[in-house]
């Protein structure tokens, strides 16, 4: 099952249809940051749009494999980050659903794409070559963006959740220890599958 999944992933046509997405997936994602943004102090805008730079990360860390390089630093922040927000986004769609009853095609497609991200990050670790000290600064980097949210107050906007702003900060903050402990265990740990795109 692993070698077939794995030399579909490995046809260039799907690779590039895989990047294409991931693009217009990011421009879409910033876009529906865009009534977020246009609200947030001009030091924080980095750190607001999360899922899409996770996106972002990838696109950079798929695009570099597929050219025959290995960009570590993006490959561990697309890998740690893609899991943290691709799972949280489900989480908190799904709660939004219990707390207040609401869903729509919109929380359907989130739900999915962000499921899809998670997923990705997983299935192209065995193509990423992440050192040690990569890992170690997307994980400060991702520690780092959840101060932002929590202490300054930048989380994604989500309907009445901001009423349980605590309870999801500790989730969160949880989340982030999962997500760099994934991290290691897909890219580090000894014994860790490994795969080569074939030349060209």
């Amino acid at each position: 099952m692993k070698n077939w999944i794995y030399a579909i992933l490995s046809n260039r046509m799907v690779l590039w249809i895989i990047l294409i997405i991931n693009i217009f997936g990011t421009i879409y994602g910033y876009y529906w940051y865009k009534g977020q943004l246009e609200v947030t102090p001009l030091h924080f805008v980095l750190f607001v749009p999360d899922s899409p730079t996770a996106s972002l990360f990838f696109v950079i860390a798929l695009a570099g494999i597929m050219m025959g390089r290995n960009f570590g630093l993006f490959e561990a922040l697309a890998v740690v980050s893609l899991f943290k927000y691709g799972i949280w986004a489900v989480v908190m769609n799904l709660f939004s659903f219990i707390v207040d009853g609401s869903f729509s095609l919109i929380a359907l497609m989130l739900i999915l794409s962000h499921a899809a991200m998670a997923l990705e990050g997983l299935l192209f670790a065995p193509y990423f070559r992440v050192k040690p000290w990569h890992l170690v600064t997307a994980a400060i980097i991702l520690i780092h963006n959840e101060i932002i949210d929590y202490v300054f107050g930048m989380m994604p906007t989500y309907s009445v959740l901001h009423l349980y702003i605590d309870e999801i900060g500790y989730f969160t903050f949880w989340l982030s220890i999962l997500s760099i402990g994934v991290g290691y265990l897909v890219t580090i740990r000894n014994g860790r599958t490994i795969y080569t795109l074939p030349s060209k």
